[in-house]
């Protein structure tokens, strides 16, 4: 493997994203080749006016889709032997990605998710509903589909491309991720779990989700265990 592929959806992150992508740029991700992409889901904050100093590909969506219809655009231009997610606000660091590609790399792992509800790596304190809500999704999609995932909600997922680029995703906004690893658990994929730090933003920082989203997190969970 050669090249991992970094998607970084970004909806008015002007404040954060000079500093999410020189994290990236340090990151090592075992050396591999580094190909970014960033998806503008139309932005309206200034984020905009940033893109052309960047020497990396911006995707741009006409109006605001949600991260779900992000990834999807991004996923279809990716080039890596590995693609990952990096979301544009600094609640997650770079850094603990590697060891995520690594178990891909080694041939161990189809799919590797970094779980913040380990306990054994710098977490800041979670907003209590968000966390009931975390723990109760991964506890729902482990009684649906077999599995003892801690963090299904988590951002950090690491793909082997040819594994994810055979799975449609059809979610618009969050339910990105109860529809990926649903489908990733139905087809089979040797996913793996490992810690990751987590620091996370309130409402007043700039934090997205809410609890429509978990609805609708919970629907996407029942609704592709028996369809697609």
């Amino acid at each position: 493997m050669n090249k991992v592929t970094i998607l970084i959806p970004v909806y008015n992150e002007v404040a954060t994203l000079d500093k999410i992508l020189k994290k990236v740029e340090d990151a090592n991700f075992c050396g591999l080749e580094k190909e970014i992409i960033i998806i503008d889901d139309y932005s309206t904050d200034g984020t905009r006016d940033l893109y052309a100093q960047y020497p990396y590909k911006v995707l741009y969506h006409e109006h605001n889709q949600g991260k779900g219809a992000a990834l999807r655009t991004g996923f279809k231009e990716a080039t890596g032997d590995i693609i990952i997610i990096q979301d544009a606000d600094l609640e997650y660091d770079p850094v603990d990605y590697e060891p995520l590609i690594k178990l891909i790399i080694d041939g161990k792992a189809d799919v590797c998710y970094g779980s913040r509800l380990t306990g054994s790596k710098p977490s800041r304190s979670f907003m209590f509903h968000h966390l009931l809500g975390n723990k109760f999704l991964s506890l729902l999609t482990n009684i649906l589909y077999g599995s003892t995932l801690t963090d299904m909600e988590t951002c950090y997922k690491a793909f082997k491309a040819e594994f994810i680029k055979g799975i449609e995703i059809k979610s618009n906004r969050f339910d990105f991720e109860p529809e990926i690893t649903a489908k990733v658990l139905k087809r089979g994929a040797r996913l793996y779990e490992l810690p990751i730090s987590y620091y996370g933003r309130e409402f007043a920082e700039g934090k997205k989700i809410t609890w429509k989203d978990g609805i609708h997190a919970i629907i996407a969970l029942i609704k592709y265990r028996f369809v697609d």
